[in-house]
């Protein structure tokens, strides 16, 4: 189990570090860490971890870690410290509420994970959500308030 344990570790690290598109380029930066897996194990491994393909700024698609914490190197350092996902770049420019509904307003290509990583962080004040390419709607739970779905959202959106 060690074994496995270290190489989540490192598929956690690659993907937090380097924009990664396929399995094959996942499996080959896998190999010069020293893990030699098949393709049925790397995909069973990123179902385990959660990791979702999506869409970057520049159309291209990226693995990218769902809700969970992601790995950092530090410029000029060789310590890896812990990025959680409110500290990156969401996208986000606007919300909008009438009645149980809301819908933000994201960068182009940024809906997409923002609503999976809203629906994966369970809020029981949102029921769930529907992602465009720059739109999510927030179906709301009943008698949750505008500030209480704010201050909810505000654990993985902070400029909110």
């Amino acid at each position: 189990m060690k074994i496995k344990n270290s190489r989540l570790d490192a598929i956690r690290l690659i993907l937090s570090t380097q924009d990664i598109s396929s399995q094959e380029e996942l499996l080959k930066e896998l190999a010069k860490e020293g893990f030699k897996l098949t393709q049925a194990t790397l995909s069973r491994d990123l179902h385990q971890l959660r990791v979702v393909k999506t869409v970057v700024a520049e159309g291209r698609y990226k693995y990218v870690l769902a809700r969970q914490n992601r790995f950092r190197h530090d410029e000029g350092n060789s310590d890896v410290r812990v990025i959680t996902p409110q500290q990156e770049n969401n996208g986000f420019l606007s919300i909008k509420f009438s009645g149980n509904i809301a819908v933000i307003r994201t960068k182009p290509s940024y809906a997409g994970t923002l609503a999976y990583n809203i629906d994966n962080y369970d809020y029981p004040e949102i029921i769930g959500t529907i992602a465009g390419d720059d739109t999510v709607m927030l179906i709301i739970a009943e008698g949750v308030t505008k500030g209480a779905v704010l201050k909810a959202l505000r654990n993985i959106i902070p400029n909110i």
